[in-house]
């Protein structure tokens, strides 16, 4: 992004840019804020479809129903925890590069829905990052971090009931950030964020406090299921986060078969060939292959070397591509008669030694104790995963979850193309005089036909209408009858681009009305709560000249 191009979402990160795929789909926080091919991203990015999920999702919100989020990474953790009424967490942020508008309003709701669901809330001010990546000097980053602030409020977060910071005044995160970058390595900045030898220090280590930020509502508490809304442009920092999360981690559960690790394409595999030979001997069949009815039955890797070599000749469908059966082909040749058992595996990855003798202590029932692990006969992975991080944390670890997200459509631009705050007719501000929203409601492109005749002909285009967006995404609020019926008086032709654009004028200026409104109640609020508001006057006396 440009100084003043801003993503819609405002999202939790700014930071992290991934580079396309040939011929595929770019993800760059700070470039142009636009997809064309949403389902792509499944396919490129393992983002996952959010209507797999939506029906497990507590009175989903409205952007939820009509598609506004449509993607998610493990979102359904969330989901189950706020079901059960059980700890979890929500975080978002944003960028005070320039005033809140309504693409800023999708996270603003996203984040109070959760709230309300239950969920420990989180918004936070990105000042070190808006500092750092544009350079915006501290006066204007405290006059824009105070009017997204409002905005929060007068939306509906309950400041009460949530917590709200600012990056730079948030010691306890900047310690955590420290801690994360002792896992996170140049390279890595390099290949996802397109960092260089002009890339400053500053604005490196901004990144690593925004990883702080999505991992923060775990170190206030608990270890938690947390979710970070935001668009898709923010996934590789998400991505990266889960990474650094995991790094730090005391111990790391997989599932074993024998001696050797797998990757998760072997495991996959082993697993199904594994389940043959069992239910083979299950049915009485000689389980182990060698023709004999010994009293010895048990299974051993040379016998899965030998079934997923007969699989492949009978071209039988394993569902794995050659490279994968070779790999493992060569593990179970190794292994020879080593006997192939299901095992939970408990792996040291940074834990004290006081913390892996815990973990040996803890693990109930046939265990077999190695160096750099722990195999475990008797649990099953989601009680092996609850133990790890039960003793992790007793023994002062952090024992994080890994942070979820969800993912809504950017907005379009009032005037056709991408919504921008440089252009101001493009976009409208949450600050804007109730009549400027009106006007440039009127004034905005539609999908409408060439002439009122055709449009009644053959119908209007709302999926490339910024206006019916309007009414998706804001102005029809909580009711889906009456979005669902814009959209289909448009596509039938009934709906003609003049009047509809005339009620969503009126609905727009109803709606900047009574939230300035609501702004001006929530400063009593705002004046209350121990956000510092003032953070230009400090850093002066740190660097002098940086506002000269």
């Amino acid at each position: 992004m440009t100084d003043d191009d801003t993503a819609p979402d405002g999202g939790t990160t700014d930071d992290a840019s991934s580079a396309a795929t040939d011929g595929g789909v770019a993800l760059d926080p700070w470039g142009s804020a636009a997809v064309d091919d949403y389902p792509k991203l499944f396919e490129e990015f393992g983002i996952e479809d959010f209507a797999d999920v939506i029906d497990e999702t507590p009175d989903p919100h409205y952007l939820m129903r009509r598609k506004v989020i449509f993607g998610h990474r493990g979102y359904d953790a969330v989901a189950e925890a706020l079901r059960n009424d059980e700890p979890a967490a929500a975080l978002s942020g944003f960028m005070p590069t320039g005033d809140p508008h309504i693409g800023h309003k999708l996270v603003f709701d996203e984040l109070i829905y959760h709230q309300r669901a239950g969920a420990d809330t989180y918004g936070l001010i990105a000042d070190l990052e808006a500092h750092s990546a544009r350079g915006m000097t501290w006066d204007d980053i405290d006059e824009h971090a105070r009017d997204y602030l409002l905005s929060l409020i007068a939306l509906g977060f309950d400041p009460e009931e949530g917590t709200l910071y600012r990056q730079s005044t948030n010691r306890e995160l900047q310690d955590l950030a420290f801690e994360l970058g002792s896992k996170a390595r140049y390279a890595e900045f390099e290949g996802i964020y397109g960092f260089g030898g002009e890339t400053s220090v500053s604005h490196m280590q901004s990144v690593v406090t925004q990883m702080a930020d999505i991992l923060y509502p775990q170190l206030v508490d608990e270890p938690k299921p947390t979710v970070i809304p935001v668009g898709p442009d923010q996934d590789p920092h998400v991505r990266f986060a889960r990474d650094l999360a995991a790094r730090m981690r005391y111990f790391k559960v997989t599932e074993a078969y024998a001696s050797f690790e797998l990757d998760d394409d072997e495991r996959r595999l082993l697993a199904q060939v594994y389940d043959s030979l069992a239910d083979g001997d299950a049915d009485g069949e000689d389980a182990d292959g060698d023709g004999d009815d010994d009293a010895d039955d048990t299974l051993r890797c040379e016998d899965a070397a030998e079934r997923l070599r007969e699989a492949d000749t009978d071209e039988q469908p394993w569902g794995a591509d050659q490279a994968t059966t070779e790999s493992l082909l060569e593990k179970l040749d190794n292994a020879g008669m080593e006997p192939l058992r299901p095992r939970v595996r408990f792996l040291d990855r940074n834990a004290t030694d006081e913390a892996f003798d815990a973990l040996v202590d803890a693990v109930d029932g046939e265990k077999r104790v190695f160096e750099a692990h722990v195999d475990s006969f008797d649990l099953d992975r989601a009680a092996a995963e609850a133990l790890a991080r039960e003793v992790e944390v007793d023994a002062g670890g952090f024992g994080f979850v890994a942070p979820s997200s969800i993912y809504h459509r950017f907005m379009t631009g009032l005037t056709g193309g991408k919504m921008s705050s440089s252009d101001p007719a493009s976009h409208i501000s949450l600050l804007d005089d109730p009549e400027e929203g009106y006007d440039k409601v009127k004034a905005a492109a539609t999908g409408g036909r060439e002439t009122a005749e055709k449009q009644r002909e053959l119908g209007g285009k709302p999926d490339e209408c910024p206006v019916y967006e309007l009414y998706a995404y804001l102005l029809a609020g909580d009711d889906d009858e009456f979005a669902e019926k814009v959209y289909e008086e448009c596509a039938n032709g009934d709906r003609l681009c003049g009047g509809c654009k005339e009620q969503a004028a009126e609905l727009m200026e109803e709606f900047l009305a009574e939230h300035q409104e609501k702004r001006e109640e929530a400063e009593e609020l705002l004046a209350d709560l121990d956000v510092d508001l003032d953070v230009a006057e400090s850093r002066r006396s740190i660097t002098p000249s940086a506002e000269e």
